[in-house]
């Protein structure tokens, strides 16, 4: 069994679900609390041992990769102005030389074109896939997890989250096998079912660790929803030959790719630091009891 030393994290999406915002900035640059949100998908991957990042990119994303690059005049600054706490933050973050990859998606085909952009870098071994959008929160990273999980079976592993059974219709779904270590089995892998369809309420939620076969069935997978080459496609031809197993996170994710979950996240984040969550807390006790009286008084 080979170790998962390369991890894929595409970057490439528009973020048209943020605009304004996302017109001049990248959706993986917004912050939550004070740190981009790619920054804590490069973090989880690291704290799951992982070697080298492929950042698979696309136009107007390149101050992602001046994120994770040596800033000069700012050390400089910090250095003069003696913020040591800041300077140490700032240099924690920073991967070794040699630890990332850049590699443009000329045109947005979807997930699966995304991730077959990477091939080259990843060669012929099994790699991880986080999605950006969705920040691990409470505990250990999902993708520490799901890499335990490996450890025990091989194949490949999907992250999975229980929803409500009726909301199966906003996600991808599995289906649940035999248990197998902290996980089990999976048995189907349905994008978006009608609850009356769905096999399980365990939703896919963007971590994975693929086999490399998967790059030659992105290379002649036929599109998909939306017009686009599907990643759950390909892993559903891949399970035909190759056993899938799912392992439910323990902690919670927060998809930033909606407005709703990146307050979410902001507000989870910033209740967990010691430094931010008393005035955090009051805030949020002034303004729900400002609304419950606005609501009385209507």
């Amino acid at each position: 069994m080979k170790k998962i030393r390369k991890a894929v994290i595409p970057v490439a999406g528009l973020g048209t679900r943020f605009l304004p915002a996302t017109k001049s900035m990248p959706k993986e640059m917004l912050p939550v609390v004070d740190r981009p949100v790619v920054q804590y998908a490069v973090d989880e991957a690291f704290e799951a041992g992982i070697e080298h990042i492929v950042f698979v990119t696309g136009r107007n994303k390149a101050v992602i990769e001046d994120y994770f690059d040596l800033h000069p005049e700012l050390i400089g600054t910090l250095e003069q102005t003696g913020k040591k706490t800041q300077l140490e933050a700032l240099e924690s973050m920073l991967p070794v030389a040699g630890a990332t990859s850049f590699i443009r998606q000329q045109s947005p085909q979807g997930l699966g074109h995304a991730v077959w952009c990477a091939r080259e870098v990843i060669g012929n071994e099994p790699f991880a896939l986080l999605l950006p959008d969705m920040v691990s929160f409470g505990g250990r990273g999902c993708l520490a997890e799901i890499t335990d999980l490996y450890a025990e079976t091989g194949g490949n592993i999907i992250a999975v989250e229980r929803c409500d059974p009726g909301d199966t219709g906003k996600y991808g779904i599995v289906g649940r096998g035999a248990d197998i270590g902290g996980g089990f089995e999976v048995t189907a892998m349905v994008e978006k079912p009608a609850p009356a369809d769905a096999p399980s309420n365990f939703y896919i939620n963007g971590r994975y660790i693929l086999q490399p076969e998967i790059f030659a069935l992105l290379g002649n997978q036929r599109r998909g929803a939306g017009d686009e080459i599907q990643l759950t496609d390909a892993m559903v031809r891949l399970s035909r030959d190759q056993p899938f197993f799912a392992q439910p996170f323990t902690g919670r994710m927060f998809d930033c790719g909606s407005k709703e979950g990146f307050i979410q996240a902001n507000i989870a984040f910033a209740l967990s630091r010691d430094d931010m969550k008393g005035p955090v807390f009051d805030m949020l006790q002034d303004f729900v009891r400002s609304h419950e009286r606005q609501e009385e008084a209507a």
